[in-house]
């Protein structure tokens, strides 16, 4: 796949060193959820791009029809998206069930029945910043911003440890894992649309797991 993340209905509160959005009106609205269907929807051998993440939304979406997950679908509803790829949910899987497995598919069905729909759903929803448009050059600028993310009442803060480098780090609420940081090759992804997503090297953690 090539983009994408999940979306929330209520607007981002954020401190003084926010990142500040692009302008809603002045932006396109492609879908991020059509980015991330593309390229047809299936699984494939390449561990760096989001077919994962794809099947966990469709999975979401199809179990809770109502999910917030769903604003994806909403090109004009601005969101912010950070989005890991598929090596990142094979070494997530790991951590959770200490197996290292192959294949995309068993990797998906194993997360799914090792923690069910409703913790993928606040998962995918922990990597959603809803109501900004926040481009990496934006991202760039926000070392110590507190960003709010569709779950209610979390965060995760932007750690820039390099602007030369693009180097910028997301630190989430579970003390005990890697963070994730953001991939200099897979960033602005959407890029001149009210949904954009840039892409990271592990999967965020709303808690301690």
């Amino acid at each position: 796949m090539s983009a994408a993340g999940a979306a929330a209905a209520a607007p981002a509160a954020a401190p003084a060193a926010a990142p500040a959005a692009a302008p809603a009106s002045a932006l396109g609205t492609t879908s991020l959820a059509s980015v991330l269907l593309s390229d047809g929807n299936r699984f494939d051998h390449n561990w760096h791009d989001y077919d994962i993440l794809t099947e966990a939304v469709l999975a979401v979406l199809a179990a809770k029809p109502s999910s917030p997950v769903g604003l994806l679908t909403q090109g004009d509803v601005a969101l912010t998206a950070f989005i890991p790829n598929d090596r990142a949910f094979q070494v997530l899987t790991w951590d959770l069930t200490k197996r290292w497995i192959g294949s995309e598919q068993r990797v998906f069905e194993k997360l799914a029945s090792a923690v069910g729909i409703d913790a993928i759903e606040q998962v995918l929803l922990y990597h959603v910043v809803p109501g900004q448009t926040i481009d990496s050059a934006a991202a760039l600028r926000a070392d110590g911003a507190k960003l709010s993310t569709a779950l209610p009442n979390t965060t995760f803060t932007v750690d820039v440890i390099s602007k030369r480098n693009k180097l910028v780090r997301l630190i989430d609420n579970d003390r005990n894992d890697i963070n994730p940081f953001l991939n200099p090759r897979a960033l602005d992804i959407n890029k001149g649309n009210a949904q954009i997503a840039h892409g990271i090297v592990f999967v965020l953690r709303p808690a301690d797991l």
